[in-house]
């Protein structure tokens, strides 16, 4: 840094005193180059109190010394005093407006205010004297980033390589905007090439590791952050990567370990707290899980990102926190980047052209409840086209989604940029989104506007935000006075929210009770939700009714053997042998699963995240499903699939209820029979399981979206009159 001195000259009432004055005013130029010079030093070693102290000092006697402006206003910036570091270098630039360091550092102080406008302002200033300094250049797409300026962003970082080509920081950045843009390949590269220039680099090992992550290469990205972690050991940001990426390979307890030291680390990412407390769900440690619950709950409320959207569904959040943490996380993760991509124009078809958006287009609980009714869609009056983002599996389920379409459209490689231009080409009329916030989601197409319409369905149980026009559900899951916790509209249909396949497969054979490790007697109680479902009051319950029903067994998932460890270690604390918890393995066919639950009696149900699809799977093949309705869509699901096959009278609204009502029918064996009996009647007679019934119900809401739309009217709630 050039640093630049100015003195000013007393003014002498005399000219005699003016003379003999001399030798004193050079020497107090020497004292000032020489407090100056100390101030600098202590400045450089980091010893930010007394090189304040000795730039006051100095300013005590020579208020207008640019140098010594500037650089108090840089040790306030680094002290964390950023208002005041932007006074100070405020007042160093009336004296010298020029300095394009002084522009720099300023605008560094502002970007910390978040005051990003006028932060860019500031750096563009400081380029305008100094054009060709990467540092710079550098400075300014790292704001640009900030604002969600991609490609202006990347435009800026190039410059910065351009004047200096083994930039490696530059590269690191640069490499951030390639990945938000979902140029993975090419942010691997950059990578690559900073960590060549600097292979102890952690940040560029860190965000490898992401690229690598969303590249699927979980392996290789589990060894880049362990890389980055060994070079920084207090790196949180690292830990909390490396545990996403432990959680994904199901090793949930070296992700809990990592979740705690991110934690420890007092600097812990955003989602961290959320993350960990859904990792310590999935294997059933429900340790401190009340405190940590109510924590993540409380930080959301406060506005403060503690959870992704789909953790926080199996927390006792309500439907308010859950709109809340579905805004945070979306304006964070998902800032609109320039003008939508449809601005109003109104399309002529023939046909409706209708697009279902997914990531699970292969053999999956979304694909399997879907592809009826992709199948009796109305060729006639809609168009249909499916635009995948998950992985091209050669399995059956993905052949028949293929033939289901007019048009399917593999968009795994395309970025968010790609998928939603080819949208727009494609003048779609209605959107879906069956994925929301799930894994593999591509939120960021529908934030860029491509449709006229765009519609939140299936996928994910809450609402996502306000780039999503309409939420298809039904009066149990959204009463009608809930509408404010939904940024979305909500199109009622008139019988369930869910849509079934009636042509699913149950495999004619029931394997027996000691082919599935079940006793030969006894009543069944049966839960094959994620485990992450599971919670302690609902345990309870199950192991009171263990302890009255002599002889009764409790059949839950066993895909994770953490969870069944903690589950039978729970059992054992409530005075329950553990071996009356009996673990089902996954298995491949969907259509031998499905007949396993024959040999159950019923079916208990979670209750801050019920049953869905699991629901279905049981109702399908014959099994009643008691649940204990919540407040919150996620918590109201299976009660909707029972009011649609007829059995109401198994939607309870208290735990107290409910545990009573499991009581009663694990005692009473006639009337857990006429249960059974309904069931199977009411699957053939009832709108549940009518695939036809339900597509013409969902094709009337897609109209009058598409009606209002061509009438240049805004959405609004409608409900759906039901077909006779």
């Amino acid at each position: 840094m050039k640093h630049r001195h100015s003195l000013r000259s007393r003014k002498a009432a005399e000219r005699r005193r003016q003379q003999a004055g001399r030798h004193d005013a050079a020497r107090s130029a020497f004292d000032l180059a020489a407090a100056f010079n100390e101030a600098m030093a202590l400045h450089r070693s980091g010893r930010l109190v007394e090189a304040e102290i000795g730039y006051r000092r100095i300013l005590e006697r020579h208020p207008d010394q640019f140098d010594t402006l500037h650089l108090l206003g840089v040790v306030h910036h680094q002290r964390g005093k950023h208002a005041e570091a932007v006074a100070q270098i405020d007042a160093a630039l009336r004296l010298d407006p020029t300095s394009a360091s002084a522009h720099s550092n300023r605008g560094s102080a502002l970007e910390a205010l978040g005051r990003l406008d006028e932060a860019l302002a500031s750096y563009e200033r400081a380029l305008a004297i100094k054009p060709a300094q990467p540092e710079l250049h550098f400075n300014r797409g790292n704001v640009l980033q900030s604002l969600g300026r991609l490609h202006e962003a990347l435009a800026s970082y190039d410059k910065a390589l351009a004047a200096r080509p083994d930039y490696a920081d530059a590269l690191v950045n640069r490499g951030g905007v390639l990945q938000q843009l979902e140029r993975l390949e090419e942010a691997l590269a950059g990578y690559d090439r900073a960590l060549a220039l600097r292979p102890r680099f952690a940040q560029a090992h860190n965000n490898r590791g992401t690229t690598l992550k969303a590249l699927g290469r979980l392996d290789a990205a589990l060894a880049s952050y362990d890389q980055a972690i060994a070079l920084k050991s207090d790196y949180a940001e690292a830990y909390y990567n490396r545990a996403i990426v432990l959680r994904d390979l199901n090793r949930f307890e070296q992700a809990i370990a990592d979740h705690d030291r991110a934690i420890a680390l007092k600097l812990g990412p955003k989602y961290l707290r959320g993350a960990r407390l859904h990792a310590k769900l999935h294997i059933c440690d429900w340790s401190t899980l009340a405190a940590d619950a109510a924590e993540v709950i409380a930080a959301v409320a406060a506005g403060v990102p503690a959870s992704q959207p789909f953790p926080f569904l199996a927390m006792p959040s309500s439907a308010a926190d859950q709109r809340k943490c579905a805004e945070l996380y979306l304006a964070d993760k998902y800032p609109p980047t320039g003008e939508p991509l449809w601005r109003g124009e109104r399309y002529r078809h023939d046909r409706i052209r209708l697009a279902y958006l997914s990531a699970d287009f292969y053999d999956h609980a979304v694909a399997h409840l879907t592809a009826g009714m992709f199948e009796r869609h109305d060729r006639s009056r809609f168009e249909t086209i499916a635009i995948s983002f998950g992985p091209d599996r050669p399995d059956p389920m993905r052949a028949r989604l293929e033939r289901a379409f007019d048009r399917f459209i593999d968009a795994q490689a395309l970025s968010a940029d790609k998928a939603a231009a080819l949208m727009r080409e494609l003048e779609i009329d209605i959107a879906v989104d069956l994925n929301g916030f799930t894994k593999d989601s591509r939120p960021a197409v529908f934030v860029r506007r491509p449709a006229p319409i765009q519609v939140n369905y299936l996928g994910y149980p809450g609402t996502l935000g306000p780039h999503w026009d309409y939420i298809i559900a039904d009066r149990f899951v959204i009463p009608p006075t809930c509408h404010a916790h939904y940024a979305e509209r909500v199109a009622y249909l008139p019988d369930c929210f869910m849509v079934n396949d009636d042509t699913r497969g149950v495999a004619a054979q029931t394997p027996s009770r000691a082919e599935v490790g079940l006793p030969g007697h006894g009543f069944v109680f049966c839960c094959f939700n994620n485990s992450y479902k599971l919670t302690p009051n609902v345990f309870d319950v199950w192991m009171r009714l263990l302890q009255a029903i002599d002889g009764s067994v409790l059949w839950l998932s066993g895909a994770n053997p953490s969870a069944m460890t903690n589950l039978r270690r729970a059992a054992s604390a409530r005075g329950v042998v553990p071996e009356r918890l009996v673990f089902a393995p996954k298995i491949p066919s969907l259509e031998d699963h499905l007949a396993r639950h024959r040999l159950a009696d019923v079916f208990l149900d979670t209750l801050n995240y019920n049953a869905h699809s699991t629901a279905t799977d049981a109702l399908w093949a014959g099994l009643p499903v008691l649940t204990c309705a919540g407040a919150t869509f996620a918590s109201r699901g299976a009660g909707s699939l029972l009011d649609a096959v007829g059995l109401a009278e198994l939607v309870t609204h208290s735990l107290a209820d409910y545990e009573a009502l499991a009581l009663e029918l694990a005692r009473d064996g006639a009337r857990l029979a006429t249960i059974k009996a309904k069931l199977e009647r009411n699957r053939q007679t009832h709108p549940l399981f009518d695939t036809a019934r339900f597509t013409r119900h969902i094709e009337a809401a897609y109209i009058a979206m598409w009606e209002r739309t061509q009438h240049g009217e805004r959405p609004a709630s409608f409900a759906v009159p039901a077909i006779d």
